[in-house]
């Protein structure tokens, strides 16, 4: 007969390797509970977000640029006299470093007076932001790695999904690219149609921008580099440094936009084991980003 303090000990263990096992996640053929959709934008109120408009102070809602309105997150100029480049950004309260994020947007309207050509049916889902609280007042935007939003004009061909970089270099095809904008292998989507956006964020290692189940643009190692942003502060600003982490917002930048959904999945808890990171990509239904693909 085994004694009572053989009992005892081989209780405790048991108890501990249980509880190893259920702290290790979901193998590569289980569901996990905890990967699920998790809505950033109530369609109620804009509490858990922070607005950082140019040339105002953080937290102020330059002539309410930023409104929820029938259940929509909508970017309105109907306040200004002129735009004068007061970009705006609407950001989420807390940072993420390894997600998946659907933004559900759609161009409305006509360009505010004084919008730049450019800005013309354009906006942008901003990943791995700096914080907002780290912006200057003047600050145009935000050091980011930047999904930006393109509406068709009508006529020409217009991707959307496209990559710019504010204050940051990305690698792509193996070398460190420094241009601030590159078109994606998106169609043009005309009129004011709603279009789905993803973006597959894994820290510092890739990022796909992702339409209609197909990535359009890939990239890795974001970084902080390069211009594009102005004014900033240089202690925030410290070129060759990592993105693994930041916030997300979305853009007001002189045309009316439309967000209907704004959601996440978090990755994080499963970032460190890849077997777990692709069964949950394939639970997800993004198997085709797996590292096995």
């Amino acid at each position: 007969m085994m004694n009572e303090s053989v009992i005892k000990f081989k209780i405790t263990a048991l108890i501990l390797l249980l509880a190893t096992v259920g702290c290790t996640g979901p193998k590569e053929n289980e569901k996990d509970p905890n990967m699920e959709w998790v809505q950033l934008f109530n369609g109620k109120d804009l509490d858990d977000w922070l607005i950082k408009i140019s040339k105002h102070d953080l937290g102020e809602n330059f002539a309410n640029t930023f409104r929820v309105e029938d259940g929509l997150m909508k970017v309105r100029y109907d306040g200004y006299e002129a735009f004068d480049q007061q970009y705006g950004h609407i950001f989420y309260k807390e940072p993420y470093s390894h997600y998946l994020l659907r933004v559900e947007y759609r161009f409305v309207g006509e360009q505010a007076p004084g919008g730049e050509g450019w800005a013309l049916r354009n906006s942008g889902a901003m990943l791995h932001s700096q914080d907002p609280n780290s912006m200057l007042k003047e600050q145009d935007f935000p050091i980011c790695v930047e999904g930006q939003l393109l509406g068709g004009d009508g006529e020409n061909e217009r991707p959307t999904s496209n990559l710019c970089t504010p204050g940051t270099h990305v690698i792509m095809d193996g070398e460190l690219f420094t241009p601030h904008c590159v078109n994606s292998s998106s169609k043009t989507y005309h009129g004011e149609d709603w279009v789905t956006a993803e973006f597959l964020v894994l820290g510092d290692s890739i990022v796909h921008h992702i339409l209609e189940g197909k990535s359009v643009l890939s990239y890795g190692k974001p970084q902080i580099g390069g211009g594009n942003v102005n004014p900033f502060d240089p202690e925030v600003k410290v070129d060759g440094k990592p993105l693994t982490s930041g916030f997300i917002s979305l853009q007001s930048e002189s045309h009316p936009i439309d967000f209907r959904k704004v959601e996440l999945v978090d990755l994080s808890r499963v970032r460190k084991n890849q077997s777990q990171l692709n069964a949950s990509l394939v639970q997800l239904g993004f198997g085709d980003f797996t590292s096995d693909n």
